[in-house]
């Protein structure tokens, strides 16, 4: 596991007072010379929807970075603290630990953590700005989001993390199953079944209550569902008022399967399985 921390080039951007694009580019491309293709490519994907637009949705957020100073040193504080030891603790969880490489960038409003190739790689990217705009700063809600992204590599590793789906239904259960297999790896880590680290316990208690209209809502949603209406992942969505559910949904599936079936079978499942697994899961308690 290779560290990359570019909290120095950061910092230096941000004594303009604001974001500018072209020194942006100058410092991605220093990063990699691949990346800035790739984020403009996710930019373009969600600004596609008509839902967000740049200088609305996504400059607030960069600017924010620079008008917290605080945030993001407390950030980068938590990530040098959480990655320090790491793969030796992911391997005395697991006992192996996933071959990438975790780098702390200034990206685009990417996501606070993303799992990619980058370069013939296997890249976990943090983007700072989301994690200052998420409040993800302090080391227990950075712990959860690394130990996420880390529960992706993990899975493309060691099982199947991508796989190629048909139909809207194909695709959104492999998205639940995935996202839920990452919980369930951050909550292991966490030594935390109930932990999640989008949202406080009131956010939890609320979705215990709701848990059989999630579960109803999400397959009447199925067959249909778009990237741009489906309401489950992403902090940009709501489900009655309330974001990233499917988070939620996922990890419940992944704990009812795993009453039979161990963790490092699971991640090796094909949506055939993941299919089979969600009709059983429809009907039980």
């Amino acid at each position: 596991m290779n560290i990359l921390d570019t909290y120095g080039d950061i910092e230096a951007l941000c004594a303009g007072g604001s974001f500018a694009m072209d020194p942006w580019s100058d410092y991605i491309r220093s990063v990699s010379p691949s990346l800035e293709a790739l984020l403009w490519e996710d930019v373009n994907q969600t600004l596609s929807t008509g839902a967000v637009t740049f200088d609305k949705d996504y400059l607030p957020v960069l600017n924010g970075v620079w008008g917290d100073p605080a945030a993001r040193a407390e950030a980068h504080r938590s990530f040098l603290a959480l990655t320090d030891g790491l793969e030796q603790t992911i391997e005395g969880r697991f006992g192996r630990c996933p071959d990438c490489d975790i780098i702390f960038y200034l990206g685009l409003c990417n996501g606070a953590g993303w799992v990619t190739e980058l370069d013939g790689r296997r890249v976990i990217l943090l983007g700072l700005e989301k994690i200052v705009e998420l409040g993800w700063t302090d080391r227990r809600a950075m712990a959860g989001l690394i130990d996420h992204e880390l529960g992706h590599a993990y899975q493309g590793q060691f099982g199947v993390l991508k796989r190629e789906t048909a139909t809207p239904r194909e695709r959104f259960l492999w998205q639940l199953f995935t996202e839920g297999i990452a919980m369930v790896f951050e909550q292991t880590l966490l030594e935390d079944p109930q932990a999640f680290h989008q949202y406080d316990n009131a956010w939890r208690v609320w979705c215990d209550r709701h848990f059989r209209e999630i579960r109803s809502d999400f397959e009447a949603d199925l067959d249909t569902m778009t990237f741009a209406d489906q309401r489950y992942f992403g902090d940009w969505v709501r489900y009655r008022g309330h974001g990233d559910v499917g988070y939620y949904l996922g990890a419940r599936l992944i704990r009812y399967a795993m009453a039979e079936t161990a963790f490092d079978e699971l991640i090796c499942w094909d949506p055939d399985r993941v299919q089979a697994l969600w009709q059983a899961f429809l009907t039980a308690d």
